[in-house]
């Protein structure tokens, strides 16, 4: 596990600002530096630094799915072999129609290691998903966990 870095207060508030919404505008960065008390440049350099060091992964838009027409989604659970993992994993990681792919330990009378998260515009369509996936992945112990009510969905805010 790694070590928490330690950032300066300025860069706190940055990344404080920029785990949300960006805010609207021509330039957004600007209006994130006014707003920390930082100037372009100290935004632009952490953000680049951090992506560079891989610590950020992306930065891009959230699609609100059910919003966009993607009505059903369903946790899917799979049993894999553990020295297929790998393979699997990466296997499911590259399909276009899943957004999660973990693997997890297993437990008690819950066989499954292997979880992934399929989005669809209909139920039946994610049905067909799943049984599309099975087939190409030779997998057939699983269970489809279909979402019926969304509570909460946030990105994880540190700061």
């Amino acid at each position: 596990m790694s070590q928490a870095k330690e950032f300066s207060e300025v860069e706190r508030r940055i990344l404080s600002i920029v785990q949300g919404d960006l805010p609207d505008g021509p330039e957004p960065f600007a209006e994130v530096a006014r707003m920390a008390g930082a100037s372009l440049e100290q935004v632009l350099d952490l953000i680049r630094g951090m992506k560079e060091r891989g610590e950020i992964r992306r930065f891009g838009a959230t699609l609100r799915h059910q919003k966009a027409g993607y009505g059903s989604n369903a946790m899917v659970a799979w049993f894999v072999d553990p020295e297929d993992m790998e393979r699997m994993g990466a296997f499911f990681a590259a399909r276009p129609e899943i957004s999660h792919c973990y693997h997890r330990v297993n437990c008690m009378d819950w066989p499954y290691n292997l979880y992934t998260m399929v989005h669809a515009k209909s139920r039946q369509a994610c049905d067909e998903t799943v049984a599309e996936l099975a087939r190409l992945s030779g997998l057939d112990e699983y269970d489809v966990l279909e979402s019926r009510r969304e509570f909460k969905k946030t990105s994880m805010r540190y700061f």
